[in-house]
């Protein structure tokens, strides 16, 4: 298995727009193969002394942070998978960051090897 790992800052109040188009992604990157496809917003994530959450996509106030992830079956998967979801014209919106409901500079992204899973 192999894991996308994504965090981000959210302004509040566009979390409509981002559960919209969130759900739109899910759909087109589980018909292009993916496993699993999560979404998270914070609950229990409290700004740290040296690093958390928070600090580490810079919030400010009236945002909240979003935890996502994305399961394929191998990272060459993933690598096809991705190839074709960039490509899909239902998400050539979110491709422009000015459309986006939150500040894509801030976000940080990552593909994970699985170490254990249970």
């Amino acid at each position: 298995m192999y894991v996308d790992g994504f965090v981000l800052p959210l302004p509040k109040k566009n979390l409509a727009a981002y559960r919209s188009m969130s759900r739109k992604a899910g759909k087109v990157w589980r018909e292009h193969g993916a496993i699993s496809y999560h979404e998270c917003i914070a609950d229990d994530v409290k700004k740290g002394k040296l690093t958390s959450f928070p600090q580490s996509v810079k919030l400010k106030a009236g945002e909240t942070v979003v935890f996502s992830w994305i399961v394929y079956k191998s990272r060459r998967d993933r690598d096809r998978v991705n190839a074709k979801v960039m490509s899909d014209p239902r998400l050539a919106k979110m491709m422009n960051p000015k459309a986006l409901p939150f500040d894509g500079k801030r976000m940080f992204y990552g593909g994970f090897k699985v170490l254990i899973e249970m």
